[in-house]
């Protein structure tokens, strides 16, 4: 009668574990394929090689680059350098890429950027929030940007509790924030854990010098965030429950979410054009060939733009597609009067002239 039982829930577990292995092929959309929708006016961008997994662009035209990101899992083109941030000026007739210069007394050598985002102060100091990665660890750097010298002057690294998993940032003051965190947990046994059993528990935290707490949860694996224009909403991508989500901010910082927008592919890093108030969209249309890196089949790029989001019926449209003959597991694309840059997690970024 023992064995019996014992093969009974030996049984259930591996029927629960082949679910689970079914669910998450579902979620990485592991079959995915995308058709390709060209952009006329394309270049790579020189100096990039190892990926540009976030970028950012100030109101004048100067486009940041977070590069050369380390993460466990994911492949690396450039495993034993680390990691920086490019700036290109996209008012120039002929942009290129320039790696900013950091302050002494930061540590470079460790330096794993993951998201960005920049704030410019009242009196016009700009400020650029990096999540970092130091040895796989989780911090938040915050940088003054002195353009006259092309650098970056580190002004402080923030460490929490409630930071456990960072992945992507929304400055909204000088030391004031909105971070993802696509794990509850980080520890990355226990981060493969729950991402397998899919126990929803990634969140959304705010922090102030005064003040840290989580504002919105129950997510897949939070990842891209950004901020409306009028900066009364906040855009939230689960990247493996394919969905933007649409959250209220209130005076006291906490939010509401109000709205799920449910695309057909796993959507990163969430980007907007100030002028429209559309949201551009770095997607991967194969979540499994990033994770499992084969350059005779690599990972594809697929860039959305989302018009009119609080409507009933938002207008999604693909704008570019790639079958990583060109561009290589698109996290980013971002947009400035009338250019278009897109990064990659590990691969090149791409410059177009829509």
């Amino acid at each position: 009668m023992g064995r019996l039982v014992s093969v009974g829930l030996m049984g259930m577990a591996l029927a629960l574990l082949g679910e689970r292995f079914l669910a998450l092929r579902n979620r990485l959309k592991a079959t995915g394929e995308v058709e390709s929708v060209d952009l006329p006016n394309c270049h790579l961008i020189k100096g990039i090689e190892a990926g540009a997994e976030d970028i950012d662009i100030l109101p004048n035209g100067l486009a940041f680059f977070s590069v050369g990101l380390k993460y466990p899992g994911l492949h690396s083109f450039a495993p034993d350098k680390p990691g920086g941030i490019l700036m290109m000026d996209l008012k120039e007739e002929k942009p290129r890429a320039l790696e900013l210069r950091i302050s002494r007394g930061f540590d470079l050598a460790s330096f794993n950027p993951h998201g960005i985002s920049t704030f410019i102060d009242d009196d016009d100091t700009v400020y650029l929030f990096v999540v970092n990665h130091p040895e796989f660890k989780n911090t938040v750097e915050i940088f003054k940007f002195q353009e006259e010298e092309n650098s970056l002057l580190h002004l402080k690294t923030i460490r929490h509790e409630l930071l456990p998993s960072v992945n992507d940032i929304v400055a909204i003051g000088p030391r004031h924030f909105y971070a993802t965190n696509d794990h509850y947990f980080s520890d990355p046994f226990l981060k493969y854990l729950e991402t397998y059993v899919n126990l929803h528990w990634a969140n959304v935290v705010y922090y102030s010098p005064n003040e840290v707490k989580v504002v919105a949860d129950g997510f897949d694996s939070a990842n891209g965030i950004n901020i409306s224009p009028d900066k009364k909403y906040l855009y939230v991508a689960d990247i493996l429950a394919h969905e933007i989500h649409v959250l209220e901010k209130h005076p006291n910082m906490n939010l509401t979410q109000i709205k799920v927008l449910q695309l057909d592919t796993l959507v990163d890093n969430v980007s907007i054009d100030p002028s429209s108030g559309d949201i551009w969209i770095g997607c991967h249309p194969n979540g499994q060939k990033l994770f499992v890196y084969d350059p005779n089949n690599p990972p594809s790029s697929e860039v959305l733009r989302v018009q009119n989001i609080l409507s009933e019926k938002p207008l999604v449209t693909t704008v570019y597609a790639n079958n990583g003959s060109v561009l290589q597991g698109s996290s980013v694309a971002a947009v400035h009067d009338g250019k278009l840059l897109i990064g990659t997690l590990y691969h090149r970024a791409l410059y177009c002239e829509l």
